[in-house]
């Protein structure tokens, strides 16, 4: 019997070490977006190593989740001055501020109804944007729940993480709201995605990956290594999801069975933040450090 393939592992350095990359998503370009935190700007990334960066203003704006749009654009939250902000494949920026400065806007995905959700960390809101910039916010029923990471799921309502509230939310598009609390105190919540039949998600604090069905099962498989600190979290093919790991330097892969394989990035310092499924279907996440890194996925 043939061994098995170990994945390939590579890591690309940006210019500026400093610049640090936080979200990442595949656009409808066939290239890479980032949001660069610390430099105030975001950058479009092609598969060949090709950068090219749009700053914002101001540049202290702190661009953190990115997420393709249903207009075919990349929007991105700003968490610093309280913005979404939205950017062509052309380039071309705009911005969009909320109702009040309070809100803090951390993750953002395309909703089922053709509009972008997004989480409010301070207010302890959702929030809904038009592609024409028209907001909507709903209140939670929790106080200090720190909602961060949102997604569609497959029963077409919006499912986030309540970091603060150590519990799983989901919105109804017309404002429904439902909490879940999670049966590991003090999990931490962070990251959050659908593979088509359930939702996956990461528990920072407690060194975990959960997994629920859309009627509120929740099955949670802890990862070897307790210090993990497992953050962002993307769905992938055959019911199974890929997580970054900021205290090791790992990128992660766990099955519906439980199984789990974890892959060492170049730098064990780098802390991965957002991952995604690349145009070339390897998995792409920003580091810390100043560079993105790509593992290959095998069958």
């Amino acid at each position: 019997m043939p061994s098995p393939r170990t994945p390939s592992v590579s890591a690309f350095r940006l210019t500026d070490e400093k610049a640090g990359p936080y979200g990442i998503t595949a656009g409808p370009d066939g290239a890479l977006w980032l949001t660069l935190v610390h430099r105030g700007s975001v950058a479009r990334l092609t598969l060949d190593g090709a950068f090219t960066e749009y700053a914002l203003d101001p540049a202290g704006c702190r661009p953190t989740v990115i997420a393709p749009g249903p207009d075919g654009a990349l929007w991105f939250t700003r968490l610093q001055d309280h913005r979404i902000g939205r950017v062509t494949v052309d380039g071309q920026v705009t911005s969009f501020s909320l109702p009040t400065p309070d809100g803090g806007p951390y993750g953002i995905t395309a909703g089922p109804d053709g509009a972008l959700w997004f989480t409010e960390t301070a207010g302890d809101r959702i929030g809904r944007i038009t592609v024409d910039g028209e907001v909507t916010r709903f209140a939670l029923p929790v106080e200090g729940g720190f909602p961060s990471a949102i997604t569609t799921g497959p029963d077409g309502a919006l499912w986030f993480t309540l970091n603060g509230a150590n519990a799983i939310g989901r919105l109804t598009p017309d404002g429904d709201t439902a909490v879940h609390p999670l049966p590991t105190e003090a999990a931490g919540p962070v990251g959050i995605a659908a593979d088509g039949r359930a939702l996956w998600f990461t528990e920072i604090l407690a060194g975990r990956i959960g997994r629920m069905s859309t009627d509120g099962r929740i099955t949670e498989f802890p990862l070897p290594d307790r210090a993990a600190t497992p953050h962002a979290v993307v769905a992938a093919a055959d019911g199974e999801c890929w997580f970054t790991e900021w205290g090791t330097g790992r990128v992660g892969r766990v099955t519906e069975d439980g199984e789990i394989t974890e892959h060492a990035l170049p730098d064990p310092a780098s802390e991965p933040h957002g991952i995604t499924v690349g145009p070339d279907g390897a998995l792409w996440t920003a580091l810390e450090t100043g560079g993105v890194a790509r593992v290959e996925r095998l069958p």
